[in-house]
């Protein structure tokens, strides 16, 4: 039998829906400067906030059926549907000019293509990466996700000047649809065999599971921290840009998962989980000081080097707890902790925000990272 490490990761359907991965999420970026579009509407930081929470409660809702469809039909249906609303959703902010119906009715669209999506690429990954490598497997398919959160904003950044924000959600659009193309050759993976799917709810509820829940929950909300408000910090105190934090952002995770991705596996995924989550709360914690560029850059680096971890090993310890048939619910739940942290985050964080400071916000998420994750530890301690 082969050595774990000399099991092949890049086949040509890992490449395949790598790229497809890529050009979703740089799509999915440039809306990082979604934020600053609606407050040049009128919006303030707690409607911003709202705003996002409506996609995110869409996208809730949908995870149950999601989920049964992947555990019963396979996940290239929901690639390749997910590739045409998204397209669909990305051009319609064209014929945004005001916060009225519209907007809420197109951040519901986007909810649901954001949740097909980002649910079917990592499950169709997932399926298609060596057991013994997939922490490593899913995180270098992660990479397709982390570098365009960087180029997004830096992408952003350049076009803003050149065509406004119409620019940039026709870029948004034309990516998408590049996308869908690539999605297209797709095969689906062969099904799992075992005892049938019991549903969403029993994975929800499996025990095991539950303290992956509470830690990834913790993680979504502080994810939600820099994805939602970073653009509006920027423009309210003039401190660096939306590019200088998600480059770094980017930059780090990319680099951890290509020259350390197989670290957790040696390791132990617990161990390495820890310093990981810790360099989250501190890249928050830079926030609350930051007084130049420089510390906004290595803000977003230390919370780069978080996430490039964080997300793989939780989503590695998902899959290998729940049962074969139940994987596609499970991480339909997984990703589905994200929707939760912008729901809850993005309201509370944007009213501390408007009731405080945004250095008053960024510390508290910083201090529900280290709280949340030493009630995992404590939870799962007999594992």
């Amino acid at each position: 039998m082969a050595a774990p490490e000399r099991v092949r990761l890049l086949t040509g359907a890992f490449v395949l829906a790598s790229m497809a991965h890529f050009l979703h999420g740089l799509a999915w970026n440039m809306f990082l400067h979604l934020p600053g579009f609606l407050k040049g509407l009128g919006a303030g930081e707690q409607r911003i906030g709202v705003i996002y929470g409506v996609a995110a409660v869409t996208a809730i809702a949908a995870r149950p059926s999601l989920g049964r469809v992947m555990d019963t039909r396979g996940r290239r249906p929901l690639i390749i549907a997910g590739g045409v609303v998204s397209t669909v959703i990305c051009a319609s902010y064209l014929l945004v000019h005001d916060l009225g119906p519209l907007i809420w009715f197109i951040r519901i669209g986007h909810g649901v293509g954001e949740a097909m999506l980002f649910a079917s690429l990592f499950a169709y990954a997932a399926e298609i990466v060596p057991v013994a490598r997939r922490i490593e497997g899913i995180a270098l398919f992660g990479v397709s996700g982390m570098v365009p959160m960087g180029l997004g904003g830096l992408v952003g950044d350049m076009l803003l000047p050149l065509g406004g924000y119409r620019l940039l959600f026709a870029t948004a659009a034309a990516l998408a649809a590049a996308a869908l193309v690539l999605s297209l050759p797709l095969r689906e993976p062969p099904m799992q065999t075992g005892e049938p799917p019991r549903g969403i709810v029993a994975a929800l509820v499996q025990r095991d599971l539950v303290p992956l829940w509470c830690v990834g929950t913790v993680f979504a909300t502080a994810v939600c921290a820099n994805v939602t408000f970073i653009s509006t910090f920027v423009a309210t105190t003039g401190i660096g840009s939306v590019g200088a934090f998600f480059a770094p952002y980017s930059a780090s995770a990319v680099v951890l998962r290509v020259l350390l991705g197989s670290l957790p596996e040696r390791l132990g995924p617990k161990r390495v989980l820890l310093p990981a989550m810790v360099l989250m709360a501190l890249g928050l914690a830079v926030l609350t000081v930051a007084q130049s560029s420089g510390a906004v850059f290595l803000a977003g680096a230390l919370c780069g080097l978080g996430h490039g971890y964080t997300f793989p090993i939780v989503l590695g310890l998902v899959l290998a707890r729940a049962r074969p048939r139940e994987r596609g619910a499970a991480l339909a739940i997984y990703t589905a902790l994200f929707d939760a942290g912008m729901l809850l985050g993005g309201p509370l964080l944007g009213s501390l925000i408007a009731a405080t400071s945004y250095r008053t916000m960024f510390g508290t998420a910083a201090m529900g990272v280290a709280a949340g994750l030493l009630v995992f530890f404590a939870w799962d301690r007999r594992r």
